[in-house]
Order: structure tokens, then C-alpha cells, then sequence
């Protein structure tokens, strides 16, 4: 009877427990949480903190409170902007959720709202597109296409319960097939750019090269002439020394002489003349053996 009455007791106890569980939740300090009940929302909970729900009937969903990111997987579409230029663009945005049980009712979770939002967000990115040119798109004119674009989103979401906080555009590019034929435009454009380059460097390299090579034809012209100027003065200086030394004596300047034609002429070891004792090339040796 006595373990009859303890389980029991441990049954009753469990199934406590079990309820005591199931009617306790948590919401942390990042989330908000709606309380469903019956697929009707009966409470609404923005503050953090430990809550009770009725066990088995209520059902708790929860949100996050913090700044969430909207970009689907495959967002780029193709635009045309006012000088009829089609363009890549693929955006994204920045929201947070501020009506949780709005939120819920019209679009359930975050799939639902890329499917209801994105769709509009996109219509804004064509509607403002289209009113300025890509350049101005790529410069000055960004951030006021953002701007309109923004404000027309932040119009319309606040029906799913949300706050837009920033609307971009990650890229704008052009399509693949004209981005290729840019692409090849320009190569040709920088290899004719190049080749008109080279051309005219090779021009103006000839141009001082035939410089280089007057002047150098010039400088060594100069130095030539200069160097037979300078050489004859010396041999002219050296002509009038030798004439004043041998007018001073002129027997001293016959045997100069005839010692320079001796030394010329008898350099061999097997010189051999043949000349009669009265040649006046053997003057100075006659006058010597004398």
C-alpha cells in the first residue's frame, strides 16, 4: 500500500514537473516574443526576462530585436538607367523588427519577408534608376538614388512590422556581354594607345641619337682640327728652335745630320754600302779617321 502511495507521489510530482516546464519561457535580452494562442496571439512581450504561459495551449514565437540584414540569395537584376544603359544592380537592406505580432501575422518569418518586401524594394530601384544616367550612378548621384529609394521602402514597410534602416546597392555593373565588349574596346584602344607610344618614342629616340651622333662627329672634328693646330705650332716652334741652334753654328748642324743619317742607315747587323772613299755621305767618317 505505502509503495503504491510513493509512486503515485513520484507520478504526480513528475507530471508537476512537467507542466512547471512547459509553462516557463525565457526571453533573452536580444529577442521579443509573442504568445500564441490557438493561432491567435493573446500577449505581446518586448522586455527580456522569465515569463509563464499556460502549458500545452500556449505556444511562444520568438523575433529578434537587433538590426537584421535582408538579402536574398540572388538579388541582381537588370535595370535601365535614363541614357538607356543596362546595368546589373544588386541590393540589400538593413531592418528591424518593431511590431512583433504585425510582423508575424502578415509575413510569419524572414523568407516571408524577403518574398513581400524584396519585390518592392526592387520596384524602387527601377522607378529611381531610371531617372538618372550610370555615370551619375557611379558618382555623385549615388547616395541621393539611395535616399529616394529609401524613403520609399521606409514608406511601405511599416505594414509587415518592420523599420527600414538602410537601403544599398551593393554593385552596379554591366551585363557580362558588354562589360566583355568594353573590355575588348578598351585593350584595343590602350594597345593602339601603346603602339602611337612607342612609335613616338622611337621617333624622338632616333631624333637624339642623330643628335648625339652630329655632336659626336662635331666634338671629334673640333678636337682633330684643334689637335693638327696645336701639332703643327709645336712642329713650326720646333722648326724655328732647330734653325736659330744650328744658324748659331752650322758645323755643329752638318754632324747632327749626318749622325741622324748614320744612325738611320746603320741599324743592321749586315748593312753594307758600297760607295766611293770621296761620297760627302762619309765626310764626318773621313774627317774622324783624319
Amino acid at each position: 500500500m505505502l509503495s503504491n502511495v510513493k509512486i503515485a507521489f513520484v507520478f504526480i510530482f513528475a507530471v508537476l514537473l512537467v507542466f512547471l516546464f512547459n509553462s516557463i519561457f525565457v526571453v533573452q535580452e536580444a529577442e521579443q516574443a509573442i504568445v500564441m494562442q490557438l493561432g491567435r496571439v493573446v500577449r505581446d512581450i518586448r522586455k527580456s526576462g522569465l515569463y509563464f504561459k499556460l502549458p500545452f495551449i500556449n505556444n511562444v514565437e520568438f523575433f529578434d530585436k537587433r538590426v537584421l540584414d535582408l538579402s536574398p540569395d540572388t538579388t541582381a537584376r537588370e535595370v535601365i538607367t535614363a541614357d538607356q544603359k543596362r546595368i546589373i544592380v544588386d541590393a540589400y537592406a538593413k531592418y528591424k523588427i518593431v511590431d512583433p505580432v504585425t510582423f508575424y501575422q502578415t509575413v510569419r518569418n524572414e523568407l516571408g519577408l524577403i518574398r513581400r518586401l524584396y519585390p518592392i524594394i526592387e520596384a524602387h530601384l527601377r522607378e529611381n534608376i531610371v531617372r538618372f544616367s550610370l555615370i551619375s550612378l557611379l558618382n555623385e548621384k549615388r547616395s541621393e538614388v539611395m535616399q529616394l529609394i529609401q524613403r520609399g521602402v521606409y514608406s511601405e514597410a511599416g505594414k509587415f512590422g518592420i523599420e527600414i534602416i538602410d537601403v544599398r546597392i551593393k554593385r552596379a555593373d554591366l551585363p557580362e556581354e558588354n562589360s566583355s565588349a568594353i573590355f575588348r574596346r578598351m585593350q584595343t584602344e590602350r594597345e593602339k594607345e601603346a603602339k602611337e607610344i612607342r612609335a613616338k618614342g622611337e621617333q624622338i629616340g632616333q631624333e637624339i641619337r642623330s643628335k648625339a651622333d652630329k655632336q659626336k662627329r662635331e666634338i671629334i672634328a673640333s678636337a682633330v682640327k684643334e689637335a693638327y693646330e696645336i701639332r703643327g705650332r709645336g712642329y713650326a716652334e720646333a722648326t724655328r728652335i732647330y734653325n736659330e741652334v744650328f744658324k748659331a753654328d752650322e758645323e755643329f748642324f752638318n754632324f747632327y745630320r749626318s749622325m741622324n743619317a748614320y744612325s738611320k742607315s746603320f741599324t743592321g747587323n749586315n748593312t753594307k754600302f758600297v760607295l766611293s772613299p770621296n761620297n760627302s755621305f762619309l765626310d764626318i767618317l773621313n774627317k774622324g779617321w783624319k
